[in-house]
């Protein structure tokens, strides 16, 4: 049986994720193996942009494989034009949320982000 805490099911216990994509996904609060399989590459995908993670592409599909248990570096080709058609989707979809990561919004604050 699944354990679905920190501790026992972290999401770096997937193949790919690293500490710092770990980071990134706790950020967004999704820390469990569990949690992320339940919810999906593209939600939680759309979860860390909305925490203020920058859009990377590899960081996307680094997620997909993750979840089907494969090397990063096994997605080439056609299914890999097709995950890059969900990335931008994805980013343009978030870009009109007025999301656009830790950046965007300290130059918001100093006044000199996107005009809105």
């Amino acid at each position: 049986m699944a354990q679905d805490d920190a501790t026992g099911d972290p999401v770096t216990a997937l193949r790919n994720i690293g500490p710092a994509q770990g980071a990134e996904l706790a950020r967004a609060g999704i820390t469990t193996a569990t949690a992320l399989r339940a919810m999906g590459a593209d939600a939680a995908y759309r979860s860390m942009l909305g925490a203020g993670s920058r859009p990377h592409f590899i960081s996307y599909y680094v997620l997909h494989m993750a979840l089907q248990g494969r090397p990063w570096n096994d997605c080439k080709g056609a299914e890999k034009d097709k995950l890059r058609q969900g990335f931008d989707q994805i980013k343009a979809e978030m870009s009109g949320t007025g999301i656009d990561g830790a950046l965007e919004r300290m130059l918001d604050q100093i006044g000199t982000g996107q005009r809105r």
